[in-house]
């Protein structure tokens, strides 16, 4: 019966945020419209990269090269070619995927530290070719005024599709960390010696992990696209990859949707700190360090063990 009754809990917290985000443009400016879309598109982001990090133990510490890349592909298709917008939006999320696989060939028969080392080295050579190859991807200057589809062409129309796809994103991954698969996951995580030795084909099972992570970024970056309608080679700096591995562990990296609401708090802070000051990051320092000494386990985290019914004493002394 409490089981039921959780379910139900959470289905009507999923229709609530729904109905939410729907009502969201009729009662804000332009100006929150954009922040709303853009706390999405970095939420996806984070989510994407805690797919690896949080529920498969993989540091990956160039995650936002992959970001870079759907974007990019999306706003090349555009303005490169003559095909429409919709083939960009497709190839995006799957030249993502394919690089993510390319660089976990190499990287994940590495340990830890140095499989994310490693990440890092390669996300920055793709970074260094978009940021001097002039002639294709505009260098430092990026590409900007990208001639977007009709439908996403206002900030309305951007939001809703950012908001629809940002939860069917969500959805689907949800279900993947759910899934057999998820749980397998889940258990090299833990253990890659024990799991393999189970007949577990670990590299096989990180490789699509590594896929299914790029894909969703490359996701957040074609949304990127439809909010900003530009694209600019710090989109696979390294600093980007810092700042998501923050919001994973600002909101909490063992839970769902803590990488969502670590975006939401570093949005936030970044645009609300970043008007009295360019300091921002002095602010996101101190929220650190906070976060380090009193809720290690990330906003989130607190929050669920706190409300989490736990056993009285005599039921843990009878266990």
């Amino acid at each position: 019966m409490s089981d039921n009754s959780t379910h139900w809990k959470w289905i009507a917290a999923a229709l609530g945020s729904i109905v939410l985000f729907f009502c969201l443009p009729f009662v804000l400016s332009r100006f929150y419209i954009y922040f709303a879309a853009l706390i999405l598109v970095t939420g996806l982001l984070a989510t994407s990269l805690n797919m690896v990090l949080g529920f498969g133990g993989m540091y990956q510490f160039h995650h936002a090269v992959f970001y870079g890349i759907g974007a990019y592909t999306l706003a090349l298709t555009i303005t490169k070619t003559n095909l429409p917008p919709i083939v960009g939006y497709l190839l995006g999320p799957v030249v993502a995927s394919v690089l993510a696989v390319l660089m976990g060939l190499v990287c994940v028969r590495l340990s830890k530290l140095y499989f994310g080392m490693l990440q890092l080295s390669l996300g920055s050579l793709v970074w260094a070719l978009v940021f001097r190859w002039y002639s294709f991807t505009g260098g430092d200057d990026g590409i900007h005024g990208i001639p977007l589809p009709s439908i996403v062409s206002s900030i309305t129309g951007s939001y809703y599709v950012t908001a629809i796809v940002t939860g069917l994103a969500l959805l689907v991954m949800f279900m993947i960390i759910n899934s057999p698969f998820g749980r397998i996951f889940q258990a090299i995580r833990d253990n890659p010696e024990r799991s393999e030795g189970i007949g577990v084909n670990v590299t096989r099972h990180q490789l699509v992990g590594q896929a299914i992570a790029g894909f969703f970024a490359g996701v957040a970056g074609v949304l990127f696209v439809t909010v900003e309608g530009s694209v600019f080679p710090d989109l696979l700096f390294w600093t980007l990859s810092l700042e998501i591995l923050i919001m994973c562990l600002l909101g909490g990296w063992f839970t769902f949707l803590g990488p969502m609401l670590g975006a939401a708090i570093m949005v936030t802070l970044r645009t609300v700190v970043g008007v009295y000051t360019e300091y921002w990051t002095l602010v996101l320092a101190i929220v650190l360090m906070f976060l380090i000494f009193f809720l290690p386990q990330g906003v989130l985290g607190y929050i669920i063990e706190t409300v989490r019914p736990h056993p009285a004493r005599g039921q843990r002394e009878e266990r």
